[in-house]
């Protein structure tokens, strides 16, 4: 019975990784698919290695959080009660990427976790209170980083780049096969400089990708890791691997990331086209050098809150700065003493259109607010709305439902 619950537990497993692949890929690399710079199997098969890459190397950090600390009794990740856990966190997640909209894979699961430590009596108030501290601090973080980026760097570092998506709309990077080995290809008339932004682009899309394995691998295994369950041992490999830790983690620890990340490079595959779809072409047309901004500032505070064991929300980070780069953008109209003798400061996130890329910026204090667009020239309205609503729906979903189920089911009652 033992070993049936435990492949069981297994395939729901793989069943939220093949969607935490279907709802991550789209805001990693859906500004250098919708910019025709890579295509979606491209975009797929680099979100799936260096996911994995991220998974192994500093997601056994979260997993732990999530696995082992965030209930003060692991006894209550059964078997029994690990399925019903992934399955709220996948079933949640299959509704959103169903809807073509990326939601934040760790609230979905910390909520499905932390129902069953509510439920059963044991969830550690502490751990969950230091994980939403951080949910609402990086977010703020993210805000007046991207702001400060956007008022003293931004149009530079737009002029600089001067990424241009691809002219003849074919992807500008692609793969020639027809040697022996093969090779890149760039679109017919691309510069130096716009392969130049290419590469940027896709470097963006990985750094993402790994930044996404080290926090959202947890989402998919971190049940049946906090269960303890000797799967080398279970599933009869005790001849073929070692089980000794390999660099301070252990095989079972290795052996589910593989797992694991073997099933987010599944939706990277399949279900992610709807996500790419909408990050990469529905919602925004958020150019492509504040895309790379927000980039790297939300996957460098994912990072390093990964490295303390904190599952942070990518897509809340990347949403605040967003707005904080639209903000800081905007407020170069008026100069620090404009505003402290009282000037007004129009700000809308519509500013990061007021230059194409390349275009040589005016001074801070120079720019007549009337040039900057407003919020509804980047955002598709109802687009934006939908994306908002799936985004809070979502956890609620896994997290009331499973509560309910483990409050009031006694198949799982403890």
């Amino acid at each position: 019975m033992t070993e049936v619950l435990l492949i069981v537990g297994l395939l729901v497993a793989v069943f939220v990784g093949y969607n935490i692949g279907g709802a991550t890929t789209g805001p990693a690399f859906g500004p250098a698919v919708g910019a025709n710079v890579i295509t979606k199997l491209m975009a797929a098969a680099l979100m799936s290695v260096f996911f994995f890459v991220g998974a192994i190397t500093i997601g056994p950090a979260v997993v732990d959080t999530l696995g082992r600390d965030l209930v003060n009794d692991t006894a209550i990740f059964t078997l029994r009660s690990n399925v019903a856990v992934l399955f709220f966190i996948g079933g949640a997640l299959f509704l959103g990427n169903y809807a073509g909209v990326p939601a934040s894979t760790s609230m979905t699961a910390v909520g499905a976790i932390a129902a069953l430590g509510l439920a059963t009596g044991e969830l550690d108030f502490g751990v969950l209170g230091q994980i939403v501290i951080w949910w609402v601090v990086a977010p703020i973080i993210g805000f007046w980083v991207a702001g400060v980026v956007g008022r003293y760097f931004y149009p530079q570092i737009n002029e600089w780049i001067a990424i241009e998506a691809s002219r003849d709309g074919h992807e500008m990077i692609t793969v020639d096969r027809s040697g022996v080995v093969p090779r890149l290809q760039f679109g017919d008339g691309a510069d130096r400089r716009e392969i130049t932004g290419a590469f940027i682009v896709v470097a963006i899309g990985c750094l993402m990708g790994f930044s996404s394995g080290t926090s959202n691998i947890a989402n998919a295994i971190a049940p049946i890791y906090g269960a303890d369950v000797d799967m080398v041992g279970l599933l009869g490999l005790g001849n073929v691997i070692s089980v000794d830790a390999v660099a301070g983690v252990s095989i079972d620890m290795i052996l589910l990331v593989v797992i694991g990340s073997a099933a987010v490079a599944i939706g990277c595959f399949t279900i992610a086209r709807r996500t790419l779809d909408t990050l990469g072409n529905d919602i925004t047309n958020l150019p492509l050098t504040a895309a790379i901004v927000v980039a790297v500032v939300s996957s460098g505070i994912v990072i390093s809150l990964s490295t303390i064991g904190i599952p942070a929300s990518f897509v809340v980070i990347a949403t605040m700065s967003i707005i904080g780069l639209g903000w800081g953008r905007a407020t170069r109209t008026t100069t620090i003493s404009d505003a402290a003798r009282g000037e007004e400061t129009p700000v809308s996130v519509g500013a990061l259109t007021a230059e194409e890329e390349g275009e040589i910026p005016p001074e801070i204090g120079e720019e007549d607010p009337e040039d900057i667009p407003s919020a509804s020239d980047l955002f598709d309205p109802s687009t934006t709305a939908r994306v908002i609503l799936m985004q809070n729906v979502v956890p609620i979903i896994s997290t009331v439902g499973a509560f309910l189920t483990f409050r009031f089911v006694p198949i799982f009652g403890f």
